[in-house]
């Protein structure tokens, strides 16, 4: 039997991401990512959202990218990983907690990045393969001449 554990999110951060180092000196990037659901209300007929919070984990190579993008809150990503459950105890009350986190595999931004930070880079999209991130195509033209229809 094979198994699986995938998860794909398109969101917004919800803060700046966050750079930390271990005691090991490995880099750990952490923000929240906004995803939201938008449904009609089956009593009143109007339109909600349902908005959930998701905690996203990125080590070593990925972190450092992330950390070089600057990528601040608000900024529309997509990530892709895996569901990670921990658990830790508080030293000073002893209180246990659980946490769950995705653990970062992949991302790719999903508006030009003009639009989300201050970077030295000047190509509107992250076409580089490096550090886990896919190739992004430009987005087509908005020329409604190239439009084939």
């Amino acid at each position: 039997m094979a198994y699986l554990n995938k998860v794909m999110l398109m969101g917004n951060l919800g803060k700046d991401a966050e750079v930390r180092l271990t005691q090991n000196n490995k880099k750990r990037v952490s923000f929240s990512l906004a995803t939201t659901r938008r449904f009609r209300n089956p009593n009143t007929g109007e339109m909600q959202d349902d908005t959930a919070w998701h905690n996203i984990v990125a080590w070593d190579r990925l972190a450092e990218r992330i950390e070089k993008l600057g990528i601040k809150k608000g900024t529309p990503l997509f990530v892709e990983g895996r569901v990670s459950y921990r658990q830790w105890n508080d030293p000073q009350t002893g209180q246990k907690h659980n946490v769950t986190e995705i653990l970062m595999d992949n991302f790719e931004f999903l508006a030009p990045k003009q639009s989300y930070a201050g970077t030295s880079e000047t190509s509107g999209y992250d076409t580089s393969n490096e550090y886990g991130t896919n190739n992004v195509p430009p987005p087509p033209s908005s020329d409604s001449d190239d439009l084939p229809f």
